[in-house]
């Protein structure tokens, strides 16, 4: 049995922002020669996600206008309340990230069968950036045989 673990670093570019990490991740299967385990994808941040889905551009477009019917970042939030909160004044006003975050989930497990991620034809993994742009980081562990 092997263990590997990496950390994937990515500059987000918007506010909402989905980066499509499935090519680092399937690179990552081939370096280490597990044929079959589990991957753990993990988000270390509380306003972004690790989800699974379709890379089509107009399906992204549909997510990023759902994520801001869902929870508007103009909302009135009583996370943005900065100044009742110990916190440095120039904290962000992100709950509306945070929020999504919780919905969206911060963590993936994905099978490796035959020496690749054991997803469908249509699937890819994103790291969903939901307060950027910022750098951003993405925990990976592998096991396997």
């Amino acid at each position: 049995m092997r263990l590997t673990h990496r950390t994937l670093t990515h500059t987000t570019g918007h506010a909402v922002d989905l980066i499509d990490i499935t090519p680092e991740l399937r690179a990552l299967v081939h370096e280490v020669g597990i044929t079959g385990g589990l991957m753990a994808v993990t988000s270390r941040h509380t306003t972004t996600a690790i989800a699974i889905n379709e890379n089509e551009c107009r399906l992204l477009d549909d997510l990023r206008a759902l994520f801001g019917r869902l929870a508007p970042p103009d909302a009135g939030y009583l996370h943005n309340d900065i100044h009742l909160r110990d916190c440095p004044p120039d904290e962000p006003k992100n709950a509306h990230a945070h929020l999504l975050a919780m919905l969206t989930g911060g963590s993936e497990a994905i099978a490796i069968v035959n020496g690749d991620l054991d997803l469908g034809r249509w699937q890819s993994v994103f790291l969903v950036e939901l307060d950027g742009p910022r750098e951003r980081t993405v925990s990976v562990q592998v096991i396997g045989t």
